[in-house]
């Protein structure tokens, strides 16, 4: 479904309120000076060239109370132990309730589900309907585990009103799901496949929805549900909004599915702050082979105050390897995987949560958006192949204002990745060694482009010139 496939997309970088940073106000612009700017000629958060060096005031939003949410939101929110809204949420939830179709980027933590969850509750408590019938939001995420947590964070703040909330996700029966069809439901949380067969199969009426929300968009698209998301939204098309919310914008596929999708967005971006990224304290181990890297892991694993981790490696063959390992080792641990059933999944993260296990051992797919209270660690077992993944990976620690530590287990082939991940973050990640696990190889002598040095080009480059004395011999001899 093309809307607009001309869209503008100059984008405004927000930093976090923490970082003595200047942001831009929804509701008026000014500039350092007092000098109003034209609300329309900005377009809610679009600069134009003149402005783009402009100082702007100092963040004023302290409290969800100036954001004009129902009083038994706020109500939810207090009760949660929310009372101010985060970067992302201070600018994502006006330019949403006016109506703006929104393109968002904010990374993981800086509570991007509020930021879409509450100005679409808010729409549903401003413009009530008389009657039940079949659901006005519509929320799609690329996992399960995701579409839950979306959906239990949403019934926790609306407890106090009327909305009826409900998932659509892979693992459960039809019959779980026939009620959804029968009852009045206001927001659906589901994933691309099984609303998909619904919507074929004309059990999902799609021609109520108002508001259609994309979230965690880069891996919608990274995991191949890109035809299925446009499907679904040309089933949608008497919707109002659009909010699509990516971890980042990087790379033009965001930004072309974008302009498939949505209408003249606001296009909002939020960073983490340095304050917030210094609550993750983070370091590696090199490794000289796998062997090593199982013994630093389990080291690892029995040392004081390692109480409740994360391990990411990136397949899922690897998950049930390493499980088995660990295991033997005495180390008792649960898995997530793509192919497990959703009661299966649950089951998993409940042990962890519950302390029956203290090990969860994940695949980046299984465990996106997955928010598990108190990770005290994440462990790379398997480095992460793009930076925005280990991003993703080391946000699953220190979370709600905690501290947390995330350690990488690098290979000689692992640097280049690990090269990556220290210039998205803008930082080195520092080297630490265990006395009695010291490797035994050296360093590879790596750039950190990535690119061969002068003496691998010279010996590439004679190599070249060989090779083409040996082909004009050839073709000499021929004649």
């Amino acid at each position: 479904m093309s809307k607009n496939s001309d869209i503008p997309l100059n984008t405004v970088t927000l930093p976090s309120r923490t970082a003595n940073a200047k942001r831009l106000s929804i509701k008026k612009f000014k500039l350092a000076n007092q000098t109003s700017i034209d609300e329309q000629k900005l377009d809610i958060g679009l600069l134009t060239e003149e402005h783009q060096d402009t100082q702007f005031e100092e963040p004023t939003l302290n409290s969800f109370d100036e954001l004009s949410l129902d009083d038994r939101l706020l109500t939810g929110l207090s009760q949660k132990g929310l009372h101010k809204p985060t970067s992302i949420q201070s600018i994502a939830i006006p330019a949403t309730l006016a109506g703006h179709d929104v393109l968002g980027s904010a990374p993981t933590g800086t509570g991007k589900s509020l930021a879409f969850l509450l100005p679409a509750m808010q729409h549903l408590l401003d413009f009530p309907r008389k009657n039940g019938g079949p659901p006005r939001v519509l929320i799609l995420t690329p996992t399960r585990e995701l579409a839950h947590q979306i959906a239990e964070q949403a019934k926790e703040i609306s407890g106090a009103t009327h909305l009826a909330i409900t998932t659509i996700t892979g693992g459960v029966s039809y019959v779980n799901h026939a009620e959804i069809f029968s009852t009045n439901q206001d927001i659906v949380v589901a994933t691309t496949g099984r609303l998909l067969q619904y919507i074929r199969e004309e059990n999902f009426d799609c021609r109520a929805i108002e508001i259609l929300i994309l979230d965690e968009a880069d891996r919608l698209l990274d995991m191949g549900f890109a035809q299925d998301v446009e499907t679904i939204a040309a089933e949608t098309r008497w919707r109002k909004q659009t909010l699509l919310y990516s971890a980042t914008l990087e790379g033009n596929d965001v930004e072309e599915f974008a302009k498939r999708v949505l209408t003249d967005p606001v296009i909002l971006q939020a960073q983490s702050s340095r304050k917030e990224r210094k609550k993750i304290v983070q370091y590696y181990y090199r490794a000289d082979d796998y062997a090593h890297k199982l013994a630093l892991l389990t080291h690892i694993l029995g040392q004081e105050g390692v109480d409740k981790i994360v391990i990411f490696v990136r397949k899922k063959e690897k998950v049930h390897q390493l499980s088995k390992e660990l295991q033997s080792a005495g180390i008792p641990n649960s898995y997530l995987e793509g192919d497990l059933a959703q009661h299966k999944r649950q089951e998993a993260i409940k042990r962890l949560n519950n302390g029956k296990v203290k090990v969860l051992i994940a695949t980046d797919v299984a465990a996106r958006g997955i928010d598990i209270p108190d990770v005290t660690h994440v462990i790379n077992f398997d480095m992460a192949r793009t930076a925005d993944v280990f991003l993703h990976r080391i946000g699953r620690t220190a979370r709600a204002g905690k501290k947390g530590i995330a350690i990488s287990l690098v290979e000689a082939h692992d640097f280049l990745l690990l090269n990556k991940a220290e210039r998205y973050l803008g930082e080195e990640i520092p080297y630490r060694v265990i006395d009695t696990l010291r490797p035994k190889s050296k360093k590879p002598n790596l750039k950190h482009s990535g690119r061969p040095s002068k003496k691998t080009k010279k010996v590439k480059e004679e190599k070249k010139k060989a090779n083409k004395k040996k082909g004009n011999r050839a073709s000499k001899n021929k004649k």
